[in-house]
C-alpha cells in the first residue's frame, strides 16, 4: 500500500494545481461586468491567447487517451506499423493554424463569435444548421469523453492497484469541476501545464523501455525474433495495409479541420505573431509526444513480450519498469491529455446549451436578458450535469476505446469538416449544401462503420468525406447563395 500512496501523491499535487489554477482563473472573470463579456471570457478566455500557450491546448485538447494508453497498446500488438501511423498526426496544430487560423479568426471577430456554431450560424444564417450541428456536437462529444474517462480510470486502476471507481471518481470529478469553475481561461493554462507533463511523462517511459531492452539496437532485433512483421510498414500478417494508412491521412490529418476541440483554439488567439510561434511549437511538440508514446508501445513488446495487449499494455509497462514516483509521474501524463481533452469538450458542449441554443433561440440572442450572476450558474450547472452524464456511462466501461474515440472523430469531421471550411473558402457555399452534407456525411459514416463492408482496408471516414464533399457542392448549387459573413463587419 506504501507503494500505491507513493505512485498516487503526484497525481493529488498535480489535480490540486489544476484546480488551483481555476479558482484563480475564476477571480481574473470576476472583472467582467457584463453578461457578453462574461461569455467571451468564459468561453474564449477574452481573446488573449500568446503563441506558447496556444500551441500548448490545441495539443493537449487533441491529444487524449487514445494517444497515451489505446494507441501506445495498439502499437505494442502491430509494431513500428502503428508508430508509422500515429505519426500522421504531427501536423495538427500547424494544419489547424496554418488553413483556418487567420481567416477564421478575423470572420470570428467581425461576427463576435463565440462558438464554432456562432460562425456557422453567421455564415448560413440557418438554423437548421445551428440545430444540427449543435446536436452532433453535443452526441459525439460525449462519446469521446466516455473514451477518456474510460482510458483514465483504467490507467489509474492498473498502475495503483486502486479499484476503477476510485480513478474515475478521482479524475472525473476533478475535470469537471475545475472546468465548471475556471472556464476557458482555466483550460488553456491547465493545458499548458498538461502540454509540459505529457512531455516528461513519455520520455521516462521510453527511457525506461530503452533501458530495460538493452538498448535500441536490441530492442529490435528482439521484435525481429517475435514476429518479423513487427518491424514492417504493414505490421504483422499485413494487419495495416497501405488503404488504412493512406485513410489515416484523412482521419487524424486533414479531418482534423473539422473538430471543433482544436478549431476553437482559432478564435482565441492574441495576434498574427502568437499564431506562427504555435505553429512552429506546436508541430514540433506533438510529433515528438507522439513518436515516445508509440514506440514506448512497440518497444514494450520486446522487453515484456507477454503483457494483455489492448488498453492495459501501457499501464502494464509502467508498473513492471517504473518506480512508484515516476508511476506516479506517468500516470499524470495521460490523465492530463485526458482531462485536458475533456475539459475542452465539456466547454464546447456547455457552449452548444447556453450559447447556441439557449440564448439564441429563448433569448432571441439577447445575453443581456440574462443577469450575470445567472449565466455563471447556467453555465456552470450545464458542464456540471454533462460531465456527470458521461461519468455514470463510464462506470460500466466497454473495451477498445481507441476505436471510440476515432468514431467520435470521424461523426464530428463528417459534420463539420465542410461548413467551416468550405465556409470559410468558397463564398458559393449555403446552407443548403450545409444541411445537407451535414445529413448525408453523418449517415453515411454511421452505416460504415456499422455495416462495415469490404472496402480494400479503406477507413469508413474517406468515403464519408467524398460523399460530404460532393453533396456539399451539389447542394450549394441548388440553393440560394447566402452572403458570406465577410461582408457583414
Amino acid at each position: 500500500m506504501s507503494a500505491n500512496i507513493t505512485t498516487i501523491v503526484p497525481v493529488i499535487g498535480y489535480l490540486a494545481l489544476s484546480f488551483a489554477v481555476a479558482l484563480w482563473a475564476r477571480k481574473k472573470s470576476e472583472g467582467r461586468v457584463s453578461s457578453q463579456g462574461f461569455i467571451e471570457d468564459y468561453f474564449i478566455g477574452g481573446r488573449s491567447m500568446g503563441g506558447f500557450v496556444l500551441a500548448m491546448t490545441i495539443i493537449a485538447s487533441y491529444t487524449s487517451a487514445s494517444s497515451f494508453v489505446g494507441g501506445p497498446g495498439v502499437a505494442y500488438r502491430l509494431g513500428l506499423s502503428w508508430v508509422l501511423l500515429a505519426m500522421i498526426q504531427v501536423p495538427t496544430t500547424f494544419l489547424t493554424l496554418g488553413i483556418l487560423g487567420k481567416r477564421f479568426a478575423i470572420m470570428a471577430r467581425k461576427t463576435e463569435s463565440v462558438t464554432i456554431t456562432d460562425y456557422l450560424r453567421a455564415r448560413y444564417k440557418s438554423d437548421a444548421v445551428v440545430i444540427l450541428c449543435s446536436v452532433a456536437l453535443i452526441l459525439f462529444f460525449m462519446a469521446a469523453m466516455l473514451a477518456q474517462f474510460i482510458g483514465g480510470a483504467r490507467l489509474f486502476q492498473t498502475v495503483t492497484g486502486y479499484p476503477y471507481i476510485v480513478g474515475l471518481m478521482l479524475f472525473g470529478v476533478s475535470v469537471v469541476l475545475y472546468t465548471a469553475v475556471g472556464g476557458f481561461r482555466a483550460v488553456v493554462l491547465t493545458d499548458a501545464i498538461q502540454g509540459i507533463v505529457m512531455v516528461v511523462a513519455v520520455v521516462v517511459i521510453l527511457l525506461a523501455v530503452i533501458k530495460a531492452g538493452g538498448g535500441m539496437e536490441k530492442c529490435i532485433s528482439s521484435l525481429k525474433a517475435i514476429d518479423p512483421g513487427l518491424i514492417t510498414p504493414t505490421g504483422p500478417k499485413d494487419a495495416v495495409p497501405q488503404p488504412f494508412t493512406l485513410s489515416f491521412w484523412v482521419l487524424v490529418g486533414i479531418g482534423i479541420l473539422g473538430l471543433p476541440q482544436t478549431t476553437q483554439r482559432c478564435m482565441a488567439y492574441k495576434d498574427s505573431k502568437a499564431m506562427h510561434n504555435a505553429m512552429v511549437i506546436g508541430t514540433l511538440l506533438i510529433g515528438f509526444m507522439i513518436l515516445c508514446a508509440h514506440l514506448a508501445g512497440t518497444l514494450g513488446r520486446a522487453v515484456l513480450p507477454d503483457l494483455p495487449a489492448g488498453d492495459l499494455a501501457m499501464p502494464s509497462l509502467i508498473v513492471e519498469l517504473l518506480s512508484p514516483v515516476w508511476a506516479g509521474v506517468f500516470i499524470a501524463g495521460p490523465l492530463a491529455a485526458i482531462m485536458s481533452t475533456v475539459d475542452s469538450m465539456l466547454l464546447l458542449v456547455s457552449a452548444a446549451i447556453i450559447k447556441d441554443l439557449y440564448i439564441h433561440y429563448r433569448l432571441k440572442g439577447d445575453a443581456s436578458r440574462m443577469t450575470l450572476g445567472g449565466l455563471k450558474k447556467a453555465s456552470l450547472i450545464s458542464t456540471v450535469v454533462i460531465g456527470m452524464m458521461v461519468f455514470v456511462a463510464a462506470i460500466e466501461p466497454p473495451d477498445l476505446l481507441v476505436w471510440i474515440n476515432l468514431f467520435a472523430f470521424g461523426g464530428l469531421e463528417a459534420v463539420f469538416l465542410c461548413p467551416i471550411v468550405l465556409g470559410l473558402y468558397w463564398e458559393r457555399a449555403n446552407a443548403t449544401g450545409a444541411v445537407a452534407s451535414i445529413l448525408c456525411g453523418t449517415g453515411s459514416f454511421i452505416a460504415l462503420t456499422i455495416m462495415k463492408p469490404a472496402m480494400g482496408g479503406v477507413h469508413a471516414i474517406v468515403p464519408t468525406i467524398l460523399v460530404a464533399i460532393l453533396i456539399f457542392v451539389a447542394g450549394s448549387y441548388i440553393g440560394h447563395a447566402t452572403v458570406p459573413a465577410k461582408q457583414h463587419s
